[in-house]
């Protein structure tokens, strides 16, 4: 049974006294229904579960009045021997998406209080969904999202730290890891070459947790791989099911050309290469409902090396990475996974890795940034990382970054004064450089200071009023 950090998130929810509906959206297949069904049969007398893509007669119980009690009985008549105790009862709507009225009832159960409701969806928000079933009156209803009623957090697949618990590490070995990066220490030898191999196994693998279970259940590369593939095969089914019809045509061409924009030296996600004669009007939409889906991830780049990050992004100019390293891995040909544990992989080494960097960032919850200019200077990510805006170079190996040095010899230009350079390295720093193991990756992130803004004497403004 996989451990994931959402059930620490699910447990605080349930503590808080406030507590609103929770909607969890995630990529497809991330294991929101297993987390959410395990921890209410653990936590609630009572369990009460819906879901509106296998079992479309629950919709009913949404049509006409949208309070509580009429729900309540409603669903009362549609699963026999459902229990609703005030204060003892979790209601559990599955794939909310197919029932907008469920997602506007929100409001109604966050008033009421007497149940608590936890919510999945794989496509909220994602233009165009439900779209195919305008002729159903069913679907005529109201369809605005309660804000202010409900809470919304994103679940991912498993992020590098949640895969090494699957795979035995104990908490005192990942302290050691984070003690190590936080002191710029050197890892031990054992747990170094250990952890190096594990995130191998990572790379190949990714998070989605059906394809982990097969991993560690086989071992077998064929099985992952036939197991992305199959996961890969439903998500393009989404593609074509539910998205716009102007955009149906080209979602699944702009998917499909991910490998081959991550091969180029500039990495600029270009049109041209989707489709010869391809045009941002022709795919605009159909790369945000990729990102909408939670498939990809686009990486801005940026006018200068300040932050905010966001606020110097160029809107047009960026690369796209799939949040997980295994939906890319599947998108590959076959046996590029034994040639990555072999290392016998030459130059796309290079995209796969840096893809392996962006799925750490985007299971933290981070924005993709990176720097280019015409004149070949590129740094491959930046972040804010303690406050400023740090480098990251990303090797596969070990290798220069010419461009990292100049930014770095450079500060009356671009007011940088740290970076860090991942790959096969144990800690270590030169100058302004901190040398990183690859797998470290995932613990980059910027803690935010728990400070308090102090009180401002406001007396002479009293007396200016007072005059």
């Amino acid at each position: 049974m996989l451990k994931r950090k959402i059930e620490t998130y699910l447990s605080e929810w349930k503590r808080s006294e406030d507590r609103k509906p929770l909607v969890i959206k995630g990529v497809r297949q991330c294991g929101k229904t297993f987390i959410v069904k395990k921890f209410a049969m653990e936590n609630y007398q009572n369990v009460v579960y819906m879901n509106f893509i296998l079992e479309p007669d629950k919709k009913s119980a949404f049509t006409g009045s949208l309070d509580v009690d009429t729900i309540i009985l409603n669903l009362s008549a549609l699963i026999p021997g459902a229990r609703f105790i005030s204060g003892k009862t979790c209601i559990i709507f599955d794939e909310l998406q197919e029932c907008k009225a469920a997602r506007t009832a929100l409001k109604s159960f966050q008033m009421d209080g007497r149940f608590d409701v936890i919510a999945t969806g794989s496509l909220l928000g994602v233009k165009g969904y439900g779209k195919r079933k305008k002729e159903n009156k069913e679907d005529d209803c109201t369809d605005s999202v309660p804000v202010g009623y409900e809470t919304v957090v994103d679940m991912f697949p498993l992020d590098f730290e949640e895969f090494l618990w699957a795979n035995g590490v104990t908490p005192q070995v990942i302290d050691t890891l984070k003690s190590c990066f936080e002191n710029e220490c050197v890892v031990p030898d054992g747990i170094h070459k250990a952890v190096m191999e594990l995130l191998y196994r990572y790379v190949i693998v990714g998070g989605l947790p059906e394809v982990v279970n097969c991993f560690l259940e086989t071992k077998n590369i064929n099985l992952i791989y036939q197991t992305q593939r199959t996961l890969l095969a439903e998500y393009e089914e989404d593609m074509v099911k539910y998205a716009d019809d102007a955009d149906k045509p080209h979602i699944r061409e702009c998917f499909e050309s991910i490998p081959k924009q991550l091969a180029k030296e500039n990495k600029k996600f270009q049109y041209s290469i989707v489709r010869k004669g391809g045009r941002a009007s022709q795919y605009k939409g159909s790369l945000q409902w990729l990102e909408d889906a939670g498939i990809v991830e686009r990486c801005y780049n940026t006018t200068i090396t300040e932050l905010p990050l966001s606020g110097n992004s160029i809107e047009d100019c960026f690369k796209v990475y799939t949040t997980d390293i295994g939906i890319f891995m599947g998108m590959l040909d076959y046996g590029t996974q034994a040639d990555i544990l072999k290392g016998d992989l030459l130059g796309y080494k290079g995209a796969i890795f840096e893809n392996l960097m962006a799925d750490f960032l985007c299971k933290s919850s981070q924005k993709l940034y990176y720097f280019h200019k015409d004149s070949g200077l590129e740094i491959d990510f930046l972040v804010r990382y303690k406050g400023e805006c740090v480098l990251i170079e990303v090797k596969a190996k070990t290798g220069k970054a010419k461009s990292m040095t100049t930014v770095l010899k450079n500060k009356n230009v671009y007011h940088v004064n740290n970076a860090i350079k991942l790959g096969q390295y144990n800690i270590g720093r030169q100058g302004e450089v901190l040398t990183i193991p690859l797998y470290m990756g995932f613990l980059i992130r910027d803690k935010i200071a728990d400070s308090v803004i102090p009180d401002i004497d406001l007396s002479s403004l009293t007396t200016l009023i007072g005059d």
